[in-house]
């Protein structure tokens, strides 16, 4: 359902929110390495965030990214939006561009409460949310890590 910038906008975004910090700001390259994302695919997707205000940045040799505790509490939807914009939510499952409730695809009336759920559940899912669930050890963000 989500690009693949988006996907990779979600892991980063959480990747920094756990190790990072204002006095310690991650370096694009720990990033890649660790969410094996292409480096300069990253570098675009973190100028964008930083400039929607979703992550925090510093230039130079100690640079990197961060994000601030009101931050971590921005919703994911928050964040597909800047990537991916809402319109994802009213695309039909199959890709008929005529499909509506009026003139229904096969999977719509289904596909419409699948899309419903996902758009709630990243309306109420904070980033802080999701840290706790690593930190609790329910989830993991890189199978790297784990190793």
């Amino acid at each position: 359902m989500f690009s693949r910038s988006c996907q990779y906008a979600l892991q980063a975004v959480l990747y920094i929110s756990l190790h990072g910090g204002k006095n310690n700001a991650i370096k694009i390259k720990d990033i890649s390495d660790s969410q094996e994302i292409p480096i300069h695919f990253l570098g675009k997707i973190l100028q964008i965030l930083v400039k929607a205000k979703i992550l925090e940045s510093l230039k130079g040799p100690t640079g990197g990214f961060y994000i601030v505790e009101s931050q971590t509490q921005l919703t994911l939807l928050e964040i597909v939006k800047v990537i991916d914009g809402l319109d994802i939510f009213d695309k039909c499952g199959i890709g008929l561009k005529a499909c509506s409730d009026d003139c229904p695809c096969p999977i719509h009336h289904d596909y419409k409460i699948v899309k419903q759920k996902i758009r709630s559940l990243l309306h109420d899912k904070t980033i802080s949310d999701l840290c706790k669930d690593v930190a609790s050890g329910n989830a993991i963000v890189s199978y790297i890590n784990q190793q």
